[in-house]
């Protein structure tokens, strides 16, 4: 099926990573020009640029200066902007209880997800308020919906994307641009660079016993839903929504362990 997007101006936000370079090669796919964004990964993103004739741009997103200058510096280079996919974001590897979490990590966790994402669609916003249109895709997790211990920083920030920044966007964004839209994908436990070297057979196991599906997500199989919700011609009338990526994710086992002998 034809999504539409050919020809249409797309801005990645951590392109260079492993969910936002599915996302960069899938929009690319589909016919868009695509703008790589990387705060520390030239060479990745140079690299991904280059295979899909896209153009990479550098930014650091908790920087209000970086962030409102990455929108303009896209649509010059693409020569327009109708998508944003705001990806960008980091999960903190080491495993910290909320009572010895310091104040330092908690906010360099919000910084780098929850404040990285509202400027992004900040600038994106003040952009559509000018043409009129546009999509906005902001990628949560599933830590928003059921927590995770040990990163509670982490699950506080994606939950905040995916309520209550998502809905009033979808609110305010229609003042200014009647059809522009703003969504939210959420992925489960997905095999990533980030993750790859955490899902051993047994911790494959453990997270799809709470799962419909007994798989764990693709990065392309995150892109498909970027990709959907990105397009005016098959999500036009899909705004201010949640999808989950994560196989049926419940917040309660589906497959017990069996009993120890």
């Amino acid at each position: 099926m034809d999504l539409g997007l050919r020809g249409l101006g797309v801005l990645v936000t951590g392109g260079a990573g492993g969910i936002g370079t599915a996302v960069v090669r899938r929009m690319a796919a589909e016919g868009a020009r695509v703008a790589v964004h990387y705060r520390a990964s030239a060479d990745a993103a140079d690299a991904l640029a280059a295979e899909v004739g896209g153009v990479a741009l550098a930014a650091d997103l908790t920087v209000e200066v970086d962030a409102d200058a990455l929108v303009p510096r896209a649509v010059e280079a693409l020569g327009r902007l109708d998508v944003c996919v705001a990806n960008a974001g980091a999960w903190p590897s080491e495993d910290v209880p909320v009572s010895e979490m310091s104040l330092e990590r908690w906010r360099a966790t919000l910084d780098a997800n929850l404040t990285a994402t509202f400027l992004t669609a900040r600038a994106f916003l003040r952009h559509v308020a000018t043409t009129g249109s546009g999509s906005l895709v902001m990628v949560a997790s599933t830590a928003g919906t059921f927590g995770e211990a040990d990163h509670a920083d982490y699950a506080a920030a994606k939950a905040a994307i995916s309520g209550g920044l998502l809905l009033s966007l979808k609110n305010e964004v229609v003042r200014t641009a009647p059809r522009a839209r703003v969504n939210v994908v959420a992925p489960g436990w997905t095999v990533s660079p980030m993750t790859a070297d955490r899902l051993d057979p047994a911790d494959v196991a453990r997270v799809t016993s709470t799962m419909a599906l007994s798989k764990v997500a693709t990065v392309d199989d995150i892109a498909g839903t970027v990709a959907f919700l990105a397009s005016d011609v098959v999500a036009g009338h899909v705004t201010g929504q949640v999808i989950t990526v994560a196989g049926g994710m419940e917040g309660r086992l589906l497959r017990p362990p069996p009993p120890a002998d």
